[in-house]
């Protein structure tokens, strides 16, 4: 499965979009409120997020079923790297812009 991502930025607002074969995604969040996400059809749970800036790179926090778990974006030149992480397990993923 190669997702491709997309993430908009209007001030505290944005909008991330995941595509695959597998499952579209879409998040409209603002930076720093929590929010209840409903994961269905992708991990089947729900979830408080909080999504918030540290230095360069966007975190996420979710509390809920799974311990630990959230994700991390940060971009390196033309790449957008993926940090999942959950039961103190860590998954990285790299985009590269096409």
């Amino acid at each position: 499965m190669r997702p491709d991502k997309d993430i908009t930025q209007d001030g505290d607002r944005l909008i991330i979009k995941t595509f695959s074969t597998f499952k579209n995604y879409n998040m409209d969040v603002v930076v720093c409120q929590e929010f209840e996400e409903d994961l269905s059809g992708v991990d089947n749970i729900k979830c408080l997020t909080t999504i918030s800036w540290d230095g360069d790179k966007l975190v996420c926090v979710q509390k809920g079923e799974i311990e630990g778990w959230g994700w991390a974006h940060r971009t390196e030149g033309d790449e957008l790297h993926l940090e999942l992480r959950a039961v103190g397990t860590l998954s990285k993923q790299v985009f590269k812009n096409s």
